[in-house]
């Protein structure tokens, strides 16, 4: 399989980035072909211009940077985003991301003339892994602050859209646990990618 993996975290030492090695590890065990869209090496852009709106009206991105991601999505298999959880939502470059290349005419288009109902066009995409880390203890982010992430990415994203077998693994209170507890997450999560079927 083609994996495309959306990966925003500006430092190396992250646990963000422990994860990403880890699910490339997974992934070339399995020998999946690995598309690593690094949003803070590639200086992505996360800021909605006005030539971008008028290019979502018109379903037809005019950034370049966003055409070369275009291009790489659609030949995607399955897609992996990698990101921390700040302030109880994702970061800039993963926003921006999700606005200017969750596009129209991109990752869906609408199936009546009202625009009111969507449906994907990556076909050939069989499934959606979202890997988060975060301080904050899981159930105070579910039940305080309502899972903003399911709801904003999982759900009014994706689900919106019409893809279905999207997954969220959320690694909670990363600084709070013990240095052998994050090396079994490391572990789970390439086990994972090494299973992850065709």
């Amino acid at each position: 399989m083609n994996v495309a993996i959306v990966f925003n975290h500006p430092y190396d030492g992250s646990y963000c980035n422990a994860l990403l090695q880890a699910t490339q590890r997974g992934l070339a065990r399995a020998g999946h072909q690995i598309d690593l869209i690094h949003l803070d090496r590639d200086g992505f852009n996360p800021v909605m211009t006005a030539a971008d709106l008028q290019a979502f009206r018109a379903k037809a991105p005019v950034d370049p940077q966003v055409l070369a991601y275009k291009e790489r999505l659609a030949r995607a298999d399955h897609l992996v985003f990698i990101f921390p959880i700040w302030w109880e939502l994702m970061p800039a470059l993963t926003k921006g991301f999700i606005d200017r290349v969750i596009f129209p005419g991109v990752a869906y288009d609408y199936t009546d003339a009202k625009n009111t109902r969507m449906r994907p066009l990556w076909t050939g995409l069989k499934g959606v892994s979202v890997l988060t880390t975060m301080n904050t203890p899981w159930w105070l982010y579910a039940l305080l602050f309502g899972n903003a992430i399911k709801k904003a990415l999982v759900l009014g994203t994706f689900w919106k859209m019409g893809y279905r077998g999207v997954k969220w693994m959320s690694f909670n209170q990363v600084k709070f646990v013990t240095k052998a507890k994050r090396e079994r997450w490391l572990a789970q999560v390439e086990r994972r990618f090494a299973a992850l079927a065709a």
